[in-house]
């Protein structure tokens, strides 16, 4: 069984995560694609995705909120 009901808020969230150079820079794109939440056991995770990356790669992070804008 699996813990995706005990809070609103994922826990985690999944990204597509794009390496780039920019003017002699390597820099990258993180893309939100979907979130996760652990299993209950600890074990494992459920994850849903709502796009596919097409290097393969997608990275799993804690889900902290945006700060909120100063002004």
């Amino acid at each position: 069984m699996t813990d995706t009901t005990s809070s609103k808020r994922p826990p985690y969230a999944a990204y597509v995560v794009r390496n780039y150079e920019k003017n002699g820079q390597e820099q990258s794109d993180w893309m939100r694609v979907g979130v996760a939440w652990r299993h209950k056991l600890g074990d494992g995770f459920d994850i849903f995705l709502d796009a596919l990356p097409v290097n393969g790669r997608i990275v799993v992070r804690p889900n902290e909120p945006k700060p909120k804008a100063q002004g």
